[in-house]
């Protein structure tokens, strides 16, 4: 069982300015990716609750918690530098190719994103766009290997081929130098 957490991160939503319209895109995303569990929108405002937020959502031990919002360029936009001190090891990978997959959709302004992805103790966390849009580009990366990246943070192992096809075509090949 995956349970995860969506933290939407909006000075304005928190504040009721508006209503939060990415979260529960977040949430309808989480389930369809394999997550059994979905808690939230949790809407916050951004800075110390962000951090406040991530902590106790490792501490109730959830599997993922992921935020939208927060990530951009404005002076109020402090999510990641939130998130990183909450993080024991980033996963680049992950806030890379959120970037470079919102920059492919004809979204050039994707990689403005100072989101961030990683581990902290046994839960996967990664910082979203704050836009519904952003939401969803970004779930369609993550879809892939979320639940992978979960059960190697649980300690799993990489699947495998059986040991007559490891030996075969799907092997990587080491070149050597001559």
């Amino acid at each position: 069982m995956i349970r995860a957490l969506a933290i939407t991160v909006s000075n304005r939503a928190s504040a009721g300015v508006y209503a939060d319209k990415s979260g529960p895109v977040l949430v309808e995303l989480l389930r369809a990716a394999g997550c059994d569990v979905v808690d939230g929108p949790q809407v916050i405002p951004d800075g110390d609750a962000v951090s406040q937020a991530l902590r106790a959502a490792v501490a109730a031990g959830y599997d993922v918690a992921v935020t939208t919002g927060g990530t951009g360029l404005t002076p109020t936009d402090q999510t990641p530098e939130m998130t990183r001190p909450v993080l024991d090891r980033e996963i680049p990978g992950i806030a890379e190719a959120l970037r470079a997959a919102g920059a492919a959709a004809g979204v050039p302004s994707a990689i403005l994103s100072r989101g961030l992805a990683g581990v902290a103790s046994r839960t996967l966390i990664v910082n979203l766009p704050g836009s519904s849009g952003g939401v969803k580009d970004g779930m369609n990366v993550l879809r892939p290997i979320l639940v992978h990246a979960v059960e190697q943070i649980r300690g799993g192992d990489h699947p495998r081929a059986d040991a007559d096809k490891s030996l075969g075509a799907n092997t990587p090949h080491v070149h050597e130098s001559a």
